[in-house]
C-alpha cells in the first residue's frame, strides 16, 4: 500500500491493519502513517483556521472551525443524491449555519424550539441520509457550536462572506469527488421516501427534536457554555443504528468528560504558562490516534477547556465542562427513552423495534 493511501485512512482502519501485520516493520509503517496523518491534519487546521480568522475576524473563528470539519468530511461522504441538487443543498446548509444561530440569539424564548427544530431537521434532511457515515455528527457539531457563538451586525455579514468562501471551496471538492455518483436520485426523491417506519427517519426526527429542546433549555435558563450541553446530548442521539437505549454511550460520554477534564487540569498546572496554548493542538494530535468513543471525548476536552479557561478560569472551566456534559447527557438519555416509548415503538415494525 502506498503511504499516501494509508494517510487517507481512518485510525480505526489503520489499527486493524496494524493488528493484522505479521512483522514489526509493517506495524511501524502504519504507526508512522497514523502519526503523520494526525500531524498533517492539526497543522492544516491551524493554518486554515488562522488564515480565515485573520481575513474574516476572530469572532468568526467558530465558522472557520465548522468549515474545516465540513471540508475534511465532504471529500469522502456525499449527500446521496445527484451533484446538482447536492450543491444546492450545501448552499442551503451553510445558509442555515449562518442565519439560524444569529436568529436564535435575538428571538424571544417562545420561538426558539420551532427555530431550532426546523433548522436542525432541515440540516439533517439535506446532509444525512446515511448516519453511519458521520455526516449527522459533523453538521450537528457545526450547528451547536455556531449557536453557542452567534454574531450580529457587521460580524454577521463577514460570517456570510466566510460561508460563501467556504461554499466555493467545499462545493468544488464535492463536485470533483462525487459528480458521478447517484446521478438519477434527486432531493425530492429523498423527501418522498421519508417514513417514520424507517430507522434513519426516526433518527433524524429524534436528533432534531432532542437537540432543539436541550439548546432551548440552555438558552432560556442562561446556562453558561450551554453548547457543551448540546454536544453531549447530540452525541448520544447521533448514535446509529437507531436504538432506544443510549445508556452505554451515556456512560462513555461522562467517563470521557471527567477523565479529559482532570487530564487538562493536571497538564495546565504542570506545564509552564507559555505552553498552555499547545494543549489544544495536543488534544488534536492525540485525537488522531483514538478510535474509542471515551478517548475521543477526553481528547476533545483539551481544546474546549483551553478556550474555556481563558473565560472562566481553570477551576471554573473544568467544573462547567463536567456539569454541562452531565446535564446534556442526562437529558439525552431520558429523552431517548421517552421518545422511543412514545414515538418509535408506534412506528418501527416488530420485531425490529430495537
Amino acid at each position: 500500500m502506498k503511504f499516501y493511501d494509508a494517510l487517507q485512512m481512518d485510525p480505526a482502519i489503520l489499527k486493524r491493519k496494524i493488528a493484522a501485520c505479521g512483522t514489526k516493520q509493517e506495524q511501524m509503517y502504519y504507526w508512522v502513517a497514523m502519526a503523520t496523518r494526525s500531524v498533517l491534519i492539526v497543522a492544516f487546521a491551524i493554518v486554515f483556521i488562522s488564515l480565515l480568522s485573520g481575513v474574516f475576524g476572530s469572532d468568526n473563528t467558530p465558522m472557520a472551525v465548522a468549515l474545516f470539519c465540513i471540508l475534511l468530511g465532504i471529500r469522502f461522504v456525499n449527500f446521496e443524491y445527484c451533484i446538482g441538487d447536492s450543491l444546492l443543498a450545501l448552499a442551503a446548509a451553510l445558509a442555515i449555519l449562518v442565519l439560524a444561530p444569529s436568529a436564535a440569539a435575538i428571538l424571544p424564548p417562545l420561538f426558539l424550539i420551532p427555530l431550532h427544530f426546523v433548522s436542525f431537521f432541515a440540516l439533517l434532511s439535506l446532509t444525512t441520509q446515511r448516519p453511519e457515515m458521520g455526516n449527522g455528527g459533523l453538521y450537528s457539531f457545526a450547528y451547536i457550536y455556531l449557536t453557542g457563538n452567534p454574531v450580529i451586525g457587521e460580524a454577521l455579514l463577514r460570517r456570510g462572506l466566510l460561508a460563501l468562501a467556504g461554499y466555493l471551496l467545499c462545493g468544488t471538492i464535492l463536485f470533483l469527488k462525487h459528480r458521478h455518483q447517484h446521478k438519477t436520485v434527486r432531493f425530492h426523491h429523498v423527501v418522498r421516501r421519508f417514513d417514520l417506519s424507517k430507522p434513519v427517519c426516526l433518527w433524524q426526527l429524534r436528533m432534531a427534536l432532542g437537540v432543539s429542546l436541550v439548546m432551548t433549555a440552555g438558552q432560556v435558563f442562561g446556562v453558561e457554555r450551554f453548547m457543551w450541553m448540546g454536544f453531549a446530548c447530540g452525541s448520544l442521539l447521533s448514535e446509529y443504528p437507531y436504538s432506544g437505549n443510549t445508556f452505554v454511550r451515556f456512560r462513555q460520554r461522562i467517563t470521557g468528560a471527567v477523565v479529559g477534564s482532570c487530564l487538562f487540569f493536571i497538564l495546565y498546572l504542570a506545564i509552564p504558562e507559555s505552553l498552555h496554548s499547545l494543549l489544544g493542538p495536543l488534544g488534536g494530535l492525540c485525537l488522531g490516534f483514538c478510535t474509542d468513543y471515551r478517548y475521543k471525548t477526553a481528547m476533545n476536552c483539551l481544546g474546549a477547556l483551553m478556550l474555556g479557561a481563558g473565560i472562566y478560569g481553570l477551576q471554573g472551566a473544568v467544573i462547567l465542562r463536567i456539569t454541562d456534559t452531565l446535564l446534556g447527557a442526562a437529558f439525552g438519555l431520558a429523552f431517548a427513552a421517552i421518545f422511543h416509548r412514545l414515538v418509535a415503538l408506534r412506528f418501527l415494525p416488530a420485531p425490529n423495534a430495537e
